[in-house]
């Protein structure tokens, strides 16, 4: 009976063993392939690493020209800029002028400030009048308008006990009026 025990036991070892080992393999490949993806990866890297290499030198370069260039023409502008500076003290001087005349008008505004509000509240009065005249003036307008369109309607239409007439126009107390100054109100739109 020990002999089939270990017989057994050794059988048994043997069949742990081998799936072990195919457990090894398995893990062995899936690591190969993870390897070789891994190195396909890094030379794919190293091409772009090289092109960047490349590109880097070749803006190196025309960063270089360029600053040049700008060195170059930066010596020419210098004679711009001291044209401008003595512009900037001639603008400077027409300030110094410019704030003398301020001063001096503002001192001959806070002279004659009572005239100045006496003529603007004048002048916001004949705007008010000039608004009201122009309102009066378009209401007339409407209502002859309105009247000459009412005529027409009349001599065009039978009696109507609903209609308004020239006299419900000229009527303020007549109860039509709301709606008449709506139907004008309506026409304009």
């Amino acid at each position: 009976m020990w002999e089939i025990m270990l017989y057994a036991a050794a059988l048994i070892a043997a069949i742990a063993l081998l799936i072990i080992c195919i457990v090894g393999a398995v893990v062995l490949l899936s690591v190969k392939k993870n390897l070789d993806h891994v190195a396909n990866t890094l030379d794919g890297v190293q091409g772009q690493i090289q092109g960047i290499t490349r590109e880097s030198t070749d803006l190196l370069h025309k960063t270089n020209r360029l600053v040049e260039d700008v060195q170059g023409k930066s010596q020419k502008v210098n004679s711009v800029f001291d044209a401008v500076n003595g512009l900037g003290y001639s603008v400077q001087n027409l300030n110094h002028s410019v704030d003398r005349v301020t001063n001096s008008v503002t001192h001959n505004v806070s002279k004659n400030e009572d005239q100045i509000s006496q003529v603007v509240q004048w002048s916001n009065v004949a705007m008010e009048i000039a608004d009201k005249w122009q309102n009066r003036r378009n209401r007339n307008d409407h209502m002859n308008q309105f009247k000459s369109n009412n005529n027409q309607t009349k001599n065009d239409t039978a009696v109507n006990p609903e209609y308004t007439t020239v006299d419900d126009v000229n009527d303020v107390n007549s109860p039509n009026i709301d709606r008449i100054h709506k139907e004008i109100n309506d026409k304009e739109k």
